[in-house]
């Protein structure tokens, strides 16, 4: 069984930066790859950058590369996204899965992932 906290959400203007976290707690270190979704209102869950403890290059979502970066801290189970150059168009909840394989991969695919958590908002104005 497998929790995830997702923590730093908030509110920014467009140009901004923010910095989200999600610890993952049980039984995670038999491997795992991890991932950032988000949804807006009134439209679909989009994946966003996702990364595997095994290693590999992340994968990002076309609107999010060379603003996002997805990073994963092996000790403290901990994957992170800092968003940078916010656009208002970023405003969604923002959700962390994990998938718990070995050899999983980098994915963005809602159905790739298992556990989800429970979303932090984050806010972009204008």
């Amino acid at each position: 069984q497998v929790q995830l906290r997702e923590s730093g959400g908030g509110s920014v203007q467009a140009g901004g930066s923010l910095r989200l976290s999600c610890e993952a707690s049980g039984n995670t270190y038999s491997g795992y790859c991890m991932a950032w979704f988000r949804q807006a209102p009134e439209k679909e869950r989009e994946g966003v950058a996702g990364i595997s403890l095994g290693g590999g290059s992340p994968i990002y979502a076309d609107s999010v590369k060379g603003r996002f970066t997805i990073s994963l801290d092996n000790a403290k189970n901990t994957v992170y996204l800092q968003m940078n150059s916010l656009k208002p168009e970023d405003t969604a909840m923002y959700y962390c899965a994990l998938r718990s394989s070995y050899f999983c991969r980098p994915s963005v695919s809602v159905r790739d992932y298992t556990y989800w958590g429970q979303g932090t908002q984050v806010t972009v104005s204008s």
